[in-house]
């Protein structure tokens, strides 16, 4: 399994615990893989390693999803999707160190996929000014 693959369905991982506000993380976790039949070591050790580190690192993460909205923007506003997509996006950048414009690109195109008509554009333009401000 490729890590695109990969960081997609850790995406919808992360977007069903927007959805459904669980606080067993391990539980969620065991029966997301259990039900998508996901059984490559290297698939599952990223997933839990990025849901967990999302969870830990929450309240950072949010916060620079909101210091980089509109003034007049809370992030409460932000659909479930593209909030899914930025936590899932920061967590790489910021905590994993994995180069910005490959997670930047494969998460405007899953914001193509699952997101509005607008999504790509928002998503892009607060990674974009994450990046920028280091």
């Amino acid at each position: 399994m490729n890590r695109s693959a990969i960081r997609e369905l850790t995406f919808r991982l992360i977007y069903s615990q927007e959805i459904q506000k669980s606080e067993d993380i391990d539980e969620q976790i065991e029966l997301y893989l259990e039900a998508n039949e996901i059984t490559d070591e290297s698939a599952i050790e990223y997933i839990k390693d990025v849901v967990k580190g999302i969870k830990n690192n929450q309240e950072e993460i949010e916060k620079k999803i909101q210091k980089n909205l509109k003034a007049d923007w809370k992030i409460e506003r932000i659909s479930k999707v593209d909030l899914s997509l930025l936590k899932l996006a920061i967590y790489e950048i910021k905590y994993k160190e994995i180069p910005y414009k490959i997670i930047i690109n494969e998460v405007v195109e899953l914001s193509k996929q699952y997101g509005e008509e607008q999504s790509k554009n928002f998503v892009n333009g607060i990674l974009a000014s994450i990046v920028k401000e280091g």
